[in-house]
Order: structure tokens, then C-alpha cells, then sequence
């Protein structure tokens, strides 16, 4: 029952409150614009080129996201029988996505939308706040609502890894707090991997990655694949 909205006229009061909060998020992507810009260009101009050569697929699945989707080499056997679309862009961070969402989003038809980033917590002095990944996804959000209102949007759970275990009490709770934003948000879904990818001692299954330790290997896009489908399973087959 969380995607039955009921609209009631707004006061003027309400009004400025909404203005007001669209206004907020859209500025919370605005510093990092220039970033984002001088690492992504060239790669974002390529994304263009793929979008003239090869037309979308009917009923497609579109996942965006940082180098686990862009590494995923065998997405559309793990994720069939839905036809995809493939734009991750390795390395990037809910602020990328957020400054690019339009030039990534916007050229496609698509029957839903999965985004996975995992790349704004990673033990650097950099780092985001778990509070600062949630908004900035709610603020992804906000931008496809202005063209795609309906379509399902999924955000996969950022994955607990050996390489970057220093700090995966930060990630836990943006993983927390990513869930309770796609609660709120209206058709948007929070897809929770964590458990299949912990040993029984809360440590994670360096078995299921590369050597790095951050990346998964076959044996762990199998599992990523079989809980994603399922979840698209259970939203689009409703």
C-alpha cells in the first residue's frame, strides 16, 4: 500500500513548503556539477553514440550505475527474460549519477530502472555522509519523476566487501537509510543483497569477488542476477 497516493488540494502554505523542498534537492547535486563534468564527459559523450546505434529494446530494464554494472558481462543471461540496457560508468558515485541523470536517463524507453552505486564511502577523506548518499538518490529520483512519473525504480544495496570493510558501518547505515527512502518515494524499491553476501560470522564472502575484493566475480553476478530478477519479478508482474 505504500505507492497509494491520495492528492488533496495544497494550501499556499503547503505550496512553498513543496517548492521549497524541490528546490533543496535539486541543489544538493550542484556542487559537485564541476567534478563530475571533468571525469565523466568523454564517457557520457559515448553513452550518446550508443544511444544512435543501437535503438532500445522493448520492455527494457534499464541499470545505471558505477563499474559493477558497467563490468557485468553477462547482465541480460541474468537477469532474462528481461531485454536491458547497459549504462554503468566505473567509478562513479550517487553525485555523478545525480549531475548526469538527465543525459543518462532521459534518451531511453524503459519498463523500469535499477541504479547501483557504491562508490561515495570508501574510507577516503572524501567521503559522503550515509545522510548526503540518501539525498542525493532522492534527488536522482526527483529528476526521472519530472519525465518517467509511473516507471519503477530500483536501488540495489551497496555490497559489503573485504576492500572496503573499514567502513562498512558508514555504508550499513546509507544501506539503511537508501531503504527508507524508497519506502516514502512512491513506485521506488530498495533491493537488500547484504545477507547473500555474509558468511555466517558477519564477514564477507571474499569468494563471490576478484582479486581486489571489491568487484564480483561470476559466482557472485549469478547471485546479484537471481535477487535483482526476482525483484523485478515481484514489482513489474503485479
Amino acid at each position: 500500500m505504500k505507492n497509494l497516493i491520495l492528492f488533496r488540494p495544497l494550501s499556499r502554505l503547503s505550496l512553498l513548503f513543496v517548492v521549497a523542498v524541490a528546490f533543496y534537492s535539486c541543489s544538493v547535486s550542484h556542487k559537485y556539477v564541476k567534478e563530475a563534468k571533468a571525469k565523466w564527459q568523454n564517457e557520457i559523450g559515448e553513452f550518446k553514440k550508443q544511444d544512435v546505434a543501437h535503438p532500445d529494446p522493448q520492455g527494457a530494464v534499464l541499470f545505471t550505475g558505477s563499474s559493477s554494472i558497467r563490468l557485468w558481462s553477462t547482465l541480460e543471461a541474468d537477469v532474462k527474460p528481461y531485454p536491458v540496457i547497459q549504462r554503468g560508468f566505473g567509478g562513479s558515485k550517487f553525485s555523478d549519477l545525480a549531475v548526469y541523470a538527465k543525459e543518462i536517463i532521459y534518451p531511453h524507453q524503459f519498463m523500469a530502472l535499477v541504479i547501483f552505486e557504491a562508490n561515495d564511502i570508501t574510507g577516503d577523506k572524501t567521503d559522503k555522509t550515509p545522510k548526503e548518499v540518501a539525498r542525493l538518490f532522492e534527488n536522482i529520483v526527483q529528476v526521472v519523476r519530472e519525465k518517467y512519473t509511473r516507471k519503477p525504480i530500483f536501488v540495489v544495496a551497496i555490497t559489503p566487501t573485504s576492500s572496503r570493510w573499514k567502513v562498512w558501518p558508514q555504508i550499513q547505515e546509507a544501506n539503511r537509510l537508501l531503504q527508507e527512502a524508497c519506502l516514502k518515494l512512491p513506485n521506488t524499491y530498495f533491493i537488500d543483497t547484504v545477507p547473500y553476501y555474509l558468511k555466517k560470522d558477519g564477514k564477507p564472502r571474499d569468494e563471490l569477488f576478484g582479486k581486489d575484493y571489491l568487484h564480483q566475480n561470476r559466482d557472485g553476478y549469478r547471485i546479484w542476477g537471481t535477487l535483482i530478477r526476482k525483484k523485478l519479478d515481484e514489482v513489474l508482474k503485479q
